[in-house]
């Protein structure tokens, strides 16, 4: 399995970006999908998370700025990033959990930078 993130990239504070995550391979559902984050010098944190019915779950510092969402039949996640600030640059890495085997799966991170 592989999980391939993009989207990331230069915005301005206020800015809004979507990064996407896209899974392949022999997986055919993925029981979480979601999306973590790393500043420099500071430890991963969990951003959002859904789950295969549609249960999202966010960090506090981003709720009503951020929303998670996926496509099932795509084994797609996306995060729609808005009103971005400074506090939000780091590198973002989509992450996706198959609960029947306990296999978590980490795709590579997408940078994004919130910089005048």
């Amino acid at each position: 399995v592989q999980l391939q993130a993009f989207g990331g990239g230069l915005v301005q504070p206020g800015g809004s970006l979507r990064l996407t995550c896209a899974a392949s391979g022999r997986v055919t559902r993925f029981d979480a999908m979601g999306w973590y984050r790393q500043a420099p010098g500071s430890q991963r944190e969990r951003v959002a998370t859904i789950t295969s019915p549609g249960t999202t779950n966010y960090l506090d510092s981003v709720k009503g700025r951020f929303t998670i969402s996926r496509d099932n039949a795509k084994n797609t996640v996306y995060l729609q990033l808005n009103s971005l600030k400074p506090e939000d640059t780091a590198d973002y890495y989509c992450w996706a959990l198959v609960a029947s085997t306990k296999s978590g799966y980490w795709g590579l991170g997408t940078l994004v930078t919130v910089s005048s």
